[in-house]
Order: structure tokens, then C-alpha cells, then sequence
């Protein structure tokens, strides 16, 4: 063979199959850039998505200055060492955004105005004629996943246009109807010209979603989302959410703002099947699980994310979601608000972070408030560790354990909601210097829904029980309002020692060594300075009386037969939760160990944006 043949052999060879270790950056600039560029810095592409169809393995997408109203759907995955990214320019505001700007609006009556928009303007999918739906949704179903926002605030949907015209005529609500070839809107835009406004609506499903499962290591880093028509994301479905993973393995989410998505901001979750959304109890979703495990359900393929310091807030359901597909995963720093607020449905899967399966994940450092529900875990918890959180001002409860097996180890958190907790059925639950202000939701003894409890460090099914309470731990926490002695009576062994109870709170009768103090005022305040948080205490000085506790004190999760250590967790809980060093002889209750007594100001977090 001559040269020459060899030489046209590795051409055509090297444009089939990319060189690895050349790795190319594209450009991205809407307002100058066309996607028959190259893509390079002089010659950028005008669009997110024609950079997410060129790139390769260890491709680098950077995207400047502008609002880019498009679905990204990545076509293709890296590998761990070489990950495809996508980022905004340094210094330079990226937004990505599910809407569209709507003109032609015509005044029909006081504050009303309409507008007729032809059905083809919305290709194969129109949110207007898309209804939230789903398992274990309650109400609501009326609730379309298209929304309407006046000068970047959602107005609110009614179900009837005389709801609108009549009687809600100086409220900012708005009505949609669709027939065969054109979408009607309504709106009231509350004395404004909305032609005169920036009036947007959803227009697209997701904002960065890959179509279909094992697009796996993406980056994506430093955008502003918005805007996304998602469908409720029951743990039974597919869970497209404004960004989400798909079923894939190894993203890292970071440094975004994410916010006014429909349902869900960030989905870590399930791959779709023709049983979606028909899987409403108990033994179906133990079906669902066995079906996942047929489709690459493991370490191997899936999860392994990182999502971490982004603002997540405005959605309907949840900040962040996952059913299956976020087994060993971490979830750290993301500040998240206003979350399952005021909306116009309603079902058993709000939270600021709601996770099926969440094995050997680390949930770590996360600010949390405004919520209808702060974290909670459902079904398949294992391996899972809650560490350094800080919540308050959720409206039903920070913390939420449904049917768990365990071992689920929650130490330093601050839970600073005053209302209820549901923890009680699930086992293998270890609770470690937190400060705790919530009270305990009442249950019953023994939860009869039979629960997949897994190999450690696996996803594959050791087997079903049912959820009796107890194998519960409580080391070294400080109480303000809960009352423990639901826990006099389980059908599991518990164990409560070096307690703190203020107030109103009440020791369980099996808390060894429990302190008690009705008298002193904590005076706890959440003060707000220059996008730094702090926690305002009134520490009495008789506090300082715990031990330190090793992993081996918490035992292990019974029914798994698993112990609470794996890596990242200490063999000491000897750091509080600003990552002082505990000193034996002067161990406080509490996430916070202080040195000193009377009014505290701790920082706890600080507002990444």
C-alpha cells in the first residue's frame, strides 16, 4: 500500500471517530454569531442547541452576553475524563429562557385583554393545551403547564374566564382556551398596557433536557433558567424538569439561577415507560423499581451527580426532584425558596428537595425556606447522609422520612420551622447534634406499605418489609417544641441520649442522661445582612453537658443490616456545623457548639447570588 492510500485512511478515519485529547471550544453569541459559523471566538454560533449537535468529548461550549429563548437538548455525552461543558462567559449574564415575548394583546374590558395565537406558532407542543397530571396529584388538574409573566411576575391561573372578568378584575389572573387551530389567552394585567410591558409566556417543555436517557457527563455552569412548561413529576414517570438529567450518570449543575419552572427547577430523575403515571400505590412502584433494574438501574450507569451552588426558586412542585436516578449523588450549597407557594394544584410530591431512592447520597449545606415542605426523602433512603443544612420558614415541615429503611444519618442540621415532621416510620434513622424546632408529626405504630430495603452500596432489591417504628437514634440534639414520647411506644428499639428539651419540648422516657430547661429564652432570630445569613441565640451556660459521640454509638439500620459508616462520613462528630472543632470537656447540644454564653450571632449561610 502506498502513502497516499494510508494518508486518505486516517482522514476519513479521524472526521468518523474524534481524536481524543483534541478538544475544541465553540462559541455562542446570539447577537452576532450564525450557526453556519465555525463556531470559534471570531466566528460564534448564534444558538445553544447547534454547539450542543457539534460537540464532542472534552468539547467546551461557551456562550456570551444575551437571552437565548431555545430548548437545549444535548445529542451526545463525555466520558468522566472528559466531560462535555457548557458555561456562560466569565463576568457575562447568560439566560436561557422557556418563553417566549407576546405583543398583540387587545383590551376587551376594564383590565382584561386577549390574544389569539395560531396553534402552529407552538410546533408539537403546546402548553396550553397540556394539563398537569400524574400520580399521587390531587387537585388541580384543571392547571395548564403554560404561565403567563407580567415584568418577570407569574400572574395566576383561574379555572373559568368569569373568574376573571368578574370577579377577579383587580387581580393579576389570567385564562387560556384552545380550539382546533388557534390558543385564546386572557388576561388581567392590573392597569398595565401589557403591548407596553414585557409580557412573556411558556412556550417550551424544559430548558436544558436531553431527549433521550445515557446522555451522560455534562456540564453546566453559571446561566440564568427560566420559564419551563414542566409536567408534575410523580416518582412513577418520566421527570423532565426546567434542567434535568435524564436517566444518565455523572452531571455537575453549578453556579445557576434556576427559577419559574411549572413544576421542577433541577431533576435528577426517572427514564419514561409505557406504564408512566399509571403506577398510583405501594406494590406498583415496587414494580417500577424492578423495571428500572432492567434498564441499567446502577452505579455503573447511573447518577453520580453533583449539584451544587445554585439558586433554585418560584416552582410549582419542587427545586429539585429524583426518582431513581440520583442514587449516589451530591446535592450541596444550593440556596432554595419559594417552592410549591400559592399554586393552583397540589399533590403529595412538594418539597424544596424530593428524592425516591436516594442512596448514598449527601445532602450537605443546603439553605432552604419559603417552602411547602423543606427535604424529604420517600421510599429506598439508604446509605443516605443530611449534614449542615439550614431551613426555616417552610411551611409544613423541614424534614420528611416516608418509609425508609435506612441508614439515614441527619447531624448539624438547623431545622428552624415551627411546624411538623414525619419521621417517625421510617428505621435506621440517626439524629446527631441538630438544633430542632419543629414538632413531630403524629403516626401510628407501624406503616403496612412493604418497602425495598437494598445491598449496601447497591441498588439491587435484598428485599420487602414494612415500615414498624423505631430503630431510631437521638444523640446530642437541642430541642425548642418537640415532644419525644411518641417514642415510649415502638415496635423497634430506641435510643435517646444527651438531649437538650426547651419550652414546651418533652423528653421520651428512654432519653439517658435528657437535660431540660423550661426557663431560659433562646430568643432564636434569622437575620438577613447583605446576602449573609445569621442565626441570632440566647446560649445559657448550662449547656455544655455531652459527650462526643463516635459512628459506632449509632448502631446500625436494622432491617438492611447495615452500619451507619461509609466514606465522608467521621468517625467523630467533632465539627459543629460552621466547622468548629468540638472540645471534649465543652460539648454543646445543637448543630452550633459555643464557647460562650448569652446573645450569639453565628453566620450560617451566605446567598451565592
Amino acid at each position: 500500500m502506498t502513502f497516499k492510500y494510508y494518508l486518505i485512511a486516517f482522514l476519513a478515519f479521524s472526521q468518523a471517530v474524534p481524536f481524543q485529547g483534541i478538544c475544541r471550544e465553540y462559541h455562542v453569541n446570539r447577537t452576532i454569531g450564525s450557526d453556519q459559523n465555525k463556531g470559534d471566538a471570531q466566528h460564534p454560533l448564534k444558538t445553544i442547541q447547534a454547539a450542543a449537535e457539534r460537540v464532542q468529548p472534552g468539547d467546551e461550549v461557551i456562550v456570551h452576553t444575551g437571552i437565548y429563548r431555545e430548548q437545549v437538548s444535548p445529542v451526545r455525552g463525555g466520558t468522566e475524563k472528559q466531560p462535555i461543558i457548557f458555561r456562560a462567559a466569565p463576568g457575562e449574564k447568560v439566560e436561557i429562557k422557556g418563553s417566549e415575548v407576546m405583543k398583540g394583546w387587545k383590551h376587551i374590558d376594564r383590565h382584561t385583554w386577549m390574544i389569539k395565537i395560531p396553534n402552529s406558532f407552538f410546533g408539537t407542543f403546546n402548553p396550553y393545551a397540556d394539563t398537569i397530571h400524574g400520580d399521587w396529584l390531587e387537585r388541580g388538574k384543571w392547571s395548564h403547564t403554560g404561565e403567563v409573566y407580567l415584568n418577570g411576575k407569574r400572574l395566576k391561573e383561574v379555572p373559568s374566564l368569569d373568574s376573571l372578568v368578574f370577579t377577579g378584575h383587580n387581580q393579576p389572573f389570567w385564562f387560556t382556551k384552545v380550539e382546533q387551530d388557534t390558543t385564546f389567552i386572557w388576561a388581567n394585567f392590573i392597569g398595565h398596557n401589557p403591548n407596553q410591558q414585557n409580557v412573556e409566556i411558556n412556550v417550551r417543555q424544559t430548558v436544558f433536557y436531553p431527549n433521550k436517557p445515557f446522555v451522560n457527563y455534562i456540564h453546566v455552569k453559571g446561566f440564568h433558567m427560566s420559564h419551563a412548561a414542566t409536567p408534575w413529576a410523580p416518582p412513577t414517570a418520566e421527570q423532565p424538569g426546567l434542567i434535568g438529567t435524564h436517566w444518565s450518570k455523572g452531571w455537575i449543575i453549578e453556579n445557576n439561577v434556576i427559577s419559574h419552572s411549572k413544576c421542577v427547577g433541577i431533576t435528577l430523575g426517572k427514564y419514561g415507560d409505557e406504564w408512566d403515571n399509571k403506577s398510583e400505590s405501594a406494590e406498583a412502584f415496587v414494580r417500577t423499581t424492578e423495571r428500572a433494574l432492567q434498564n441499567k438501574w446502577d452505579k455503573m450507569y447511573i447518577g453520580s451527580h453533583i449539584i451544587r451552588n445554585n439558586t433554585i426558586s418560584h416552582c410549582g412542585q419542587a427545586g429539585i426532584a429524583g426518582s431513581l436516578g440520583a442514587i449516589f449523588s451530591t446535592i450541596s450549597n444550593n440556596e432554595i425558596h419559594d417552592i410549591g407557594l400559592e399554586q393552583t394544584f397540589w399533590g403529595y410530591e412538594i418539597a424544596g428537595i424530593k428524592f425516591h431512592a436516594p442512596i448514598d447520597m449527601l445532602i450537605s449545606h443546603n439553605h432552604i425556606y419559603r417552602t411547602e415542605g423543606g427535604i424529604w426523602l420517600d421510599w429506598m433512603a439508604q446509605g443516605t447522609r443530611i449534614t449542615r443544612n439550614f431551613l426555616h420558614d417552610n411551611k409544613l415541615q423541614d424534614l420528611s422520612l416516608e418509609v425508609n429503611h435506612g441508614p439515614i444519618l441527619i447531624d448539624n442540621n438547623l431545622f428552624l420551622s415551627p411546624e411538623l415532621a414525619q419521621i417517625k416510620l421510617s428505621q435506621g434513622v440517626s439524629f446527631v447534634h441538630n438544633t430542632i424546632a419543629w414538632k413531630i408529626w403524629p403516626t401510628g405504630v407501624k406503616d403496612d406499605r412493604r418497602t425495598p430495603y437494598l445491598t449496601p452500596h447497591s441498588t439491587e432489591i435484598a428485599g420487602l418489609h414494612d415500615c414498624p417504628c423505631g430503630n431510631t437514634s437521638y444523640f446530642n440534639n437541642l430541642f425548642l417544641r418537640a415532644d419525644m414520647t411518641p417514642y415510649n411506644e415502638c415496635l423497634l428499639p430506641v435510643h435517646l441520649e444527651g438531649n437538650l428539651y426547651l419550652s414546651e419540648s418533652r423528653p421520651s422516657q428512654y432519653d439517658l442522661n435528657a437535660q431540660t430547661d423550661s426557663v431560659s429564652n433562646p430568643q432564636i432570630q434569622i437575620i438577613k445582612e447583605k446576602g449573609n445569613w445569621f442565626l441570632s441565640i440566647n446560649v445559657n451556660s448550662d449547656w455544655n453537658k455531652c459527650k462526643l459521640i463516635h459512628i459506632s454509638n449509632l448502631g446500625k439500620a436494622q432491617i438492611p443490616n447495615q452500619r451507619f459508616k461509609r466514606p465522608g462520613v467521621p468517625e467523630t462528630f467533632d465539627k459543629d456545623y460552621t466547622g468548629n472543632k468540638r472540645k471534649k470537656r465543652f460539648i454543646s447540644p445543637g448543630a452550633i457548639n459555643f464557647s460562650e454564653t448569652g446573645i450569639q450571632k453565628i453566620k450560617v449561610f451566605t446567598s451565592t447570588f
